[in-house]
């Protein structure tokens, strides 16, 4: 059974289809300020290696860096780098305030190494709410920035060079991967230990509650949309108690063990202290919006971004942070602790952003995501537009080569970029 979505059939939709015509590449491994080494590829405009006007792509899992957006940038004069964060399409260790650094060396190295004079950020999907966040810190005084991860670890913003970029393009951005969970993660777990015991009055794959057979809209009553999303801020509460008392034990046997003398020191506690954990979080395929078409309105097309089938896809490995350790559960998943948060850092950001949502998209909703996106907007600079036939990335139809919603989204792209760039 194929429970993958059909948009991937034909490859990653976030890649484009063929490079940039004519581009200069260059590959390079950036080192980050705590001795991380991130891979990138630099394309520049045909017979311009050292373009004044740069874009800058990341996202925190997926590799941008053969971005569809890239042929329209390079063709218009602009130059592209796409890089792969420190933990390339594995987020079980993914700390955003490390992801910041990720950034901030892709940043340094365009303006001190390669004449890159503007800069502009490229935030699509999960790569926004990352965009943001380091916008944010990166406009902050040294003293001001985050001195410790939500789970407690000393962070190197204080002292990191993060150049600020000159703007933002947000692309099918939504508010940050904790609420994205917030919204998708079965309340109907029981035990996280045992992933099928389940309560029947919180499944919403379960006809008596108003599901309805693929690909039927099924519908939902108020009464149980309620307590669904109760249930739902319920199991997000136990597991950041988890993640959160993990650290805790770290840190008691951290303080035992160094309260000994070193001849003391025993190797049962230095090997309480070197233990990892890794929680594994069940069932995150499981957003109303997905089946129900009639709580956040929009023309999209029946399941989530990943699957045609998330009833199915539920219980498979492929989903939202199905494995994670206790850091990156609070740093990125998180929706109370998370700091990658959207609606939290564009009141922050004074320089211009654009905002560009797809209409048709599975995952991103226009009442839930849409509408408090625009409301955080604060820049004086700030556009939001919707294009109302687009899926997530802007991909053609199965089986399709050209994508109209993707030409419409470049122009709207490249037009903001020249009109305060260039």
């Amino acid at each position: 059974m194929t429970l993958i979505s059909q948009t991937y059939w034909g490859g990653m939709p976030f890649r484009f289809q063929s490079p940039p015509k004519g581009a200069g590449l260059e590959a390079r491994l950036l080192r980050t300020q705590d001795f991380r080494q991130i891979s990138a590829l630099y394309w520049t405009p045909p017979g311009n290696p050292r373009p004044k006007v740069a874009v800058l792509a990341m996202h925190p899992k997926v590799d941008f860096s053969h971005h569809y957006s890239f042929p329209s940038l390079v063709a218009a004069g602009f130059g592209c780098l796409g890089a792969q964060s420190r933990n390339p399409w594995d987020d079980t260790r993914t700390v955003h305030e490390e992801l910041l650094l990720d950034l901030g060396a892709c940043a340094t190295w365009l303006k001190q190494h390669r004449g890159v004079e503007r800069l502009v950020l490229l935030g699509n999907s999960g790569g926004g709410s990352l965009a943001a966040y380091y916008q944010a810190q990166a406009g902050a005084a040294p003293a001001e920035r985050v001195h410790e991860t939500p789970g407690g670890a000393a962070t190197l913003l204080p002292g990191a060079t993060l150049p600020a970029a000159d703007g933002l393009v947000l692309v099918a951005a939504h508010r940050g991967q904790g609420h994205v969970l917030a919204q998708a993660i079965d309340p109907a777990v029981v035990d996280e230990r045992d992933p099928l015991l389940s309560d029947p009055d919180l499944d919403m794959y379960l006809p008596a509650n108003g599901f309805r057979t693929p690909p039927q809209w099924s519908e939902y009553s108020p009464d149980f949309v309620q307590r669904y999303r109760a249930g739902q801020r319920a199991r997000l509460a136990r597991l950041d108690a988890i993640a959160r008392g993990w650290l805790s034990r770290r840190a008691c046997a951290k303080a035992a063990d160094q309260a000994l003398p070193a001849k003391s020191q025993s190797l049962g506690w230095q090997r309480r202290r070197a233990f990892e954990p890794l929680m594994v979080v069940y069932r995150t395929m499981a957003n109303l919006h997905y089946v129900a078409r009639h709580l956040d309105p929009s023309p999209r097309s029946y399941g989530s971004l990943l699957s045609e089938r998330p009833d199915l896809m539920n219980l498979q490995l492929l989903g939202f942070a199905r494995t994670c350790t206790p850091e990156a559960w609070l740093s990125t998943w998180s929706a109370h602790a998370s700091r990658a948060d959207l609606l939290r850092n564009l009141p922050q950001i004074s320089e211009p952003i654009l905002v560009v949502q797809a209409g048709c998209d599975r995952e991103i909703f226009p009442r839930t995501d849409h509408e408090p996106i625009r409301a955080a907007l604060r820049a004086a600079d700030s556009q939001f537009h919707v294009v109302e036939q687009a899926r997530h990335y802007f991909e053609p139809d199965f089986g399709a080569r050209e994508s109209p919603v993707r030409d419409k989204l470049m122009a709207l792209v490249v037009d903001w970029l020249r009109a305060r760039f260039c």
